[in-house]
């Protein structure tokens, strides 16, 4: 009966301690709901544009909503229920945080972007309209301004670099229109790296996060804002564990930035990158894959002029270690345009120290077209797998290259395992280039058998890397 007791009393105890252990947020959140704001946006049918208005939410998110809101957003004029053939406007919403307290307000571009009209509702049921001050479409932030704001409730920013994974975090917003909900749930990584953007470091979280959340702010449990909460990642178009939010040490730079000049200006480096898998780093004598690829530079770029080649690997940024490619952008894109920073990078299995200024990003990423080649000339067949001819001049001048061969036909085999494809442009081979036919025969004759090689090919405008196992 003792015995019994004991661990009654054991297993309770280990309850309520553990119970303790969880986080509390109720006081973190009355503190800072005042300063959260629901966002709601009407955009007008261009002319010309009769048919079907938009709904905030796509059609996979509307089937997942109950019949009542269903109703609500599609309503008696929406383009389900209104008048065929009459453009209705559009009506969207999203979050966002006030960050001073004559009236700023931080959110995400793609909540405002095109709107005609932006209403701001405050935590005490107050509409007010807002003017948009300017967003930066790289980052997916947009700054706004209420109108006749003064003395307005104000969260506290925090420091993003100080996260750690694990840690608990918490989420207040608008999903599906539902006015201050919270959630909540831990950092899941930092740094991610998303194929929207690769100019900011995210951070992962499994907050629930949900249409109508994007915008909002993302604290810390000092009650810090530490994040934009900006994307999910759903098959269904509802939270599935993996949500996204901007740092907010760099929205704060965009927001100062917008505020000050009206314009977000960043670094620029001026190269292509890639990851460095662990064949590439086998072929360029790496023990283990790390760092970021130069696939190519551009010309006149800031790397260029430092001496930075394609087939260079950068090992740091200004003392930085890069261990993906990816951490390598946000890090260029921080550093203020004309500072000076050193490049620690590996070229011929030796590791160099170059030093850039670093310039400014171009407003717009020009595309280079690639011409259709030239298969006139003679070709020629190589042990790869492939069959391969001169550049010729008018795709060369087209691409901007001033050597290389065309890879004309391709079977089974090393090339083909490789991923090279037809009309690529082969311009290095084992790090030796590529600027004739005779070139490419001479190195394909001399490769090491059974070791990994790099190669450089050139597709659609833009340099990669490819591992080729003889």
């Amino acid at each position: 009966m003792f015995l019994m007791l004991s661990v009654m009393v054991v297993v309770f105890w280990s309850q309520n301690v553990a119970a303790r252990s969880l986080p509390d947020f109720t006081d973190l959140v009355e503190e800072n709901s005042d300063a959260v704001v629901n966002i709601s946006t009407t955009t007008e049918p261009k002319q010309g544009k009769a048919g079907m208005g938009q709904m905030p939410f796509d059609q996979g998110q509307l089937d997942q909503m109950p019949e009542f809101f269903k109703r609500f957003f599609q309503g008696p004029q929406s383009p389900f229920g209104g008048a065929p053939g009459h453009a209705q406007p559009r009506r969207s919403m999203g979050s966002g945080f006030i960050v001073s307290s004559d009236g700023y307000v931080l959110t995400n571009n793609h909540v405002v972007e095109g709107a005609d009209e932006i209403m701001v509702r405050l935590s005490d049921r107050r509409e007010l309209p807002a003017k948009l001050i300017g967003t930066d479409p790289r980052s997916d932030i947009a700054v706004l301004k209420i109108d006749d704001g003064d003395d307005l409730p104000v969260v506290d920013i925090g420091k993003s670099r100080d996260l750690k994974v694990g840690e608990w975090v918490f989420a207040i917003g608008s999903p599906f229109g539902f006015d201050h909900t919270v959630t909540a749930g831990i950092v899941s990584a930092l740094g991610r790296s998303l194929p929207t953007e690769n100019y900011v470091p995210f951070i992962q979280t499994d907050v629930a996060i949900n249409p109508g959340n994007s915008g909002g702010p993302l604290f810390n449990m000092d009650g810090e804002v530490v994040g934009i909460n900006s994307q999910i990642y759903t098959r269904s178009g509802g939270f599935m564990g993996v949500s996204f939010s901007i740092p907010i040490d760099d929205a704060i730079n965009v927001f100062h930035q917008i505020r000050d000049k009206g314009t977000v200006s960043r670094g620029w480096l001026g190269v292509l990158i890639q990851e460095v898998n662990r064949d590439l780093a086998e072929s360029f004598g790496l023990k283990r894959p790390r760092g970021a690829l130069v696939a190519e530079v551009m010309d006149g770029s800031p790397a260029q002029k430092a001496g930075l080649q394609s087939g260079d690997i950068v090992l740091s940024y200004d003392g930085e270690d890069i261990q993906f490619s990816s951490d390598l952008p946000p890090m260029v894109g921080r550093t203020p345009v004309g500072d000076t920073a050193k490049l620690k990078i590996l070229r011929g299995g030796e590791e160099k120290t170059l030093e850039v200024t670093i310039g400014q990003l171009p407003s717009q990423d020009e595309d280079q077209a690639q011409a259709a080649p030239d298969t006139n000339n003679g070709s020629s067949s190589a042990p790869l797998g492939l069959s391969v001819e001169p550049l010729p001049s008018d795709m060369a001048d087209s691409l901007g290259l001033k050597g290389g061969v065309v890879v004309t036909g391709i079977s089974r085999g090393p090339a083909f395992n490789a991923g090279i494809r037809p009309r690529d442009v082969i311009t290095e081979i084992n790090r030796q280039k590529i600027n004739s036919v005779k070139d490419f025969e001479d190195v394909v004759s001399s490769l090491p058998k059974g070791k990994a090689v790099s190669a450089r090919v050139v597709r659609q405008g833009r340099a990669l890397y490819l591992v080729i196992k003889p």
